[in-house]
């Protein structure tokens, strides 16, 4: 993969460092780096199928999305008190401070805890604290996004929508993750109708496994105003159009991606098309801790593949600013940020 390219310019490393990042594409579970959840484990009395966090690490080998998912679900079983939660995200701002993140929208997956017994407050408010702690020790802006599991039943996804109701003004938006085959956008109709009546935005996942086609079911039948992956979107030139023409965001993982299979070889990815497009298509993480490589990683994984120039990078940058719930001054400090950077650069 990009061990055989040739390393990248000086002067686009540099611009890739010193460029302000949004992430609109994060899972905190997917955060967990091996050696927090020995940690946790060890201190929370969970078994897990490791005997060292090198061991936990080497086994991180994917073929398809569900073989990523089986190991991710059973990582998240270490994660039990607030602390844990807290600790999760803090550790997570932490780590991308160094890569320039100005501002996040993760995803949590409140399903895979209750579902063990973990209660939704306890989840929630350690991940705000986490968040809160990362703004005012890191200057890092967030807001949350609920993601329902589409591998469950909508009744489980309108039951987490309950849940969540004491804290709406903390969420920004429900999101919808997980095994894509086999669970059509259909499936949650109502429960997302429901949450756009709670004036909850709306994402979600398309177009990772599925094809073009599923992407514009989302669009269609969810109503989303960002989609997670959609990288095969490029398969339907109509459906090109349309995300240019309707300026719906993706928020495409390369590393991610390239681990599960989606692309066979970074060089392949279509995101230079879309970009050249006029998508607005911006560069993010997914699940980090699992594939080897947090934002900037990715950014310079997909600029050696792909031959990006200054100003595909500059572009990217803007558009996952633009892309962002974030409101129009935070995004006028964003761009700013950016045009900052492309001055001196």
């Amino acid at each position: 993969m990009t061990e055989q390219l040739p390393p990248l310019a000086p002067e686009l490393s540099a611009l890739i460092d010193a460029l302000p990042k949004v992430e609109l594409h994060v899972h905190l579970e997917g955060t967990l780096e091996p050696e927090m959840m020995m940690a946790l484990a060890e201190k929370n009395g969970v078994s897990v199928p490791y005997a060292s966090a090198d061991e936990a690490r080497a086994a991180y080998q994917f073929t398809d999305l569900q073989s990523f998912l089986d190991l991710y679900y059973a990582g998240c079983a270490v994660l039990v008190t607030r602390e844990d939660f807290r600790d999760l995200t803090l550790a997570y701002l932490r780590r991308v401070a160094k890569d320039n993140v100005r501002h996040v929208e993760p995803f949590f997956d409140p399903q895979t805890h209750t579902a063990r017994g973990i209660p939704f407050d306890t989840v929630i408010r350690g991940i705000l604290d986490g968040l809160a702690q990362g703004e005012s020790e890191l200057g890092i802006t967030s807001l949350l996004i609920l993601s329902f599991l589409r591998d469950q039943s909508e009744d489980s996804a309108f039951e987490t929508l309950e849940q969540a109701r004491p804290w709406l003004n903390r969420l920004v938006a429900v999101g919808l993750d997980s095994a894509e085959v086999g669970n059509p956008p259909e499936k949650f109709a109502e429960v997302y109708r429901k949450a756009r009546g709670l004036s909850l935005r709306a994402v979600a996942h398309a177009g990772e496994e599925g094809g073009a086609e599923m992407v514009a079911r989302t669009l269609d039948v969810l109503r989303v105003e960002r989609i997670e992956h959609g990288v095969r979107s490029w398969e339907d030139p109509a459906l090109v159009d349309r995300l240019v023409r309707e300026r719906i965001p993706l928020t495409v993982c390369p590393l991610s991606n390239y681990e599960l299979k989606v692309t066979l070889d970074l060089a392949e990815s279509p995101l230079k098309h879309l970009l050249h497009a006029g998508v607005l298509v911006c560069v993010n993480s997914d699940d980090p801790a699992y594939f080897d490589g947090y934002i900037a990683d990715n950014y310079r994984a997909v600029t050696r593949a792909l031959d990006l120039t200054r100003e595909d990078l500059l572009l990217l940058a803007r558009n996952a600013v633009s892309g962002s719930f974030a409101n129009e001054a935070r995004k006028a400090s964003l761009l700013a940020e950016v045009k900052a950077v492309a001055g001196r650069a």
